[in-house]
């Protein structure tokens, strides 16, 4: 008897825990969470700059730019011998036959505060019409900014993430074979000067513009480093004083990243993207109280093409006819009710329990919002 009224209670108290623990991710469900600082907002000033240079890759396998069509492909390796000191006649410059060579583009970001000697990833593109760039091998190539210096230099073996194969008017291709990647391709040569030590105030940018969440940020920072040190300017900036000194400053913004703030509700949005049929709604989205029909009407024609065969000696000649027939098929229209402040898995199930297919939800939606029954931003893409 007192082992049953043992397990009993112990029975009980495992259904009461395990209620406790459904009632609190429910609760918690429905309350937003604290973010990072970081993940929030950028300092300004802090971003990374894009590169863009111009090369030759070299050491293809007869799979390069065609020079009767890319003439830039030609006279790149003519002033590339020539400053490497090597002088062509004229009357060979005009019948190069450059199979295993391709005009590229490369590309990369130079991230912030990067120093002279430190290593980036480079992206290798064919601009000609190269069939593939695999196996090839990147000759220097100098980077430029958006204000024409050179802020690095490429070189390296190209490596491509795919495969192709052609025999006897036949081919067959996986992936991408015009585009590859060099790991640790380039070098930086030049740094991007910083003002972050400048001055005695940093400014924060939100990654969003919202007013609510700016006065969380204010208030946070204010509560954790003290009174009037952080002012909103607007929805998107905030003004932060810091230290002077190039050490406490460092350790002030990696303690300022860390600052927990719970971000204001997400907009209620839906993109609709008109080419492909994708819809995405956020978590936010909401409806008022309304009713949708929907119903498919359908249009077949077939046509059945017959040959008219005269009988022998009769002196007839063949005829095709052509017979059409045309059926008309219209399924059952089905009602949806949705009553208001429906939520998002609400809004998803009734959809898909009428059938409605991509194109028929940016149809849907787009009468909702005329209709006002629609709590979200609508926005076509």
């Amino acid at each position: 008897m007192i082992f049953r009224s043992l397990s009993l209670s112990l029975f009980r108290s495992n259904r009461l825990a395990t209620a406790l623990v459904a009632a609190a991710c429910l609760l918690s469900a429905g309350v937003s969470h604290a973010e990072r600082l970081k993940d929030l907002a950028s300092i300004q000033g802090v971003r990374q700059n894009q590169l863009v240079g111009y090369g030759l890759a070299v050491g293809l396998d007869g799979s390069g730019d065609q020079t009767t069509q890319t003439p830039f492909t030609v006279q790149s390796v003519i002033s590339m011998l020539q400053q490497l000191g090597v002088n062509l006649p004229s009357t060979s410059t005009s019948n190069m036959q450059l199979k295993n060579v391709a005009a590229v583009m490369v590309t990369t970001s130079l991230p912030a505060f990067a120093q002279p000697g430190q290593t980036l990833d480079v992206t290798v593109s064919s601009i000609g019409n190269a069939k593939s760039i695999r196996g090839g091998t990147l000759l220097m190539a100098p980077l430029k900014g958006a204000d024409g210096q050179i802020y690095a230099i490429a070189q390296g073996n190209i490596v491509v993430g795919g495969a192709g194969a052609s025999a006897a008017g036949s081919s067959a291709t996986i992936n991408h074979l015009s585009v590859g990647r060099i790991s640790a391709g380039a070098t930086v040569e030049r740094a991007v000067p910083s003002s972050l030590g400048q001055g005695d105030t940093v400014n924060l940018e939100l990654n969003d513009n919202d007013f609510s969440t700016a006065s969380r940020v204010v208030e946070a920072v204010n509560k954790r480093f003290g009174f009037d040190t952080a002012m909103a300017q607007d929805g998107r900036v905030i003004r932060i004083r810091a230290p002077i000194g190039s050490g406490d400053r460092v350790a002030f913004l990696g303690a300022l990243e860390n600052i927990d703030v719970t971000p204001s509700r997400v907009q209620a949005k839906v993109i609709l993207n008109a080419r492909t049929g994708s819809v995405v709604m956020n978590q936010a989205v909401t409806l008022d109280t309304c009713a949708v029909s929907h119903g498919n009407l359908s249009v077949v024609i077939n046509a059945e093409n017959s040959i008219s065969q005269p009988g022998a000696l009769s002196g007839g000649q063949t005829a095709a006819n052509q017979n059409a027939q045309i059926s008309i098929s219209s399924a059952p229209g089905k009602v949806m009710y949705l009553k208001g402040g429906a939520s998002l898995a609400e809004v998803v199930k009734a959809l898909n329990a009428i059938g409605a297919t991509p194109q028929d939800l940016l149809a849907i939606l787009q009468a909702m919002k005329a209709a006002g029954s629609l709590r979200a931003e609508l926005e076509i893409i």
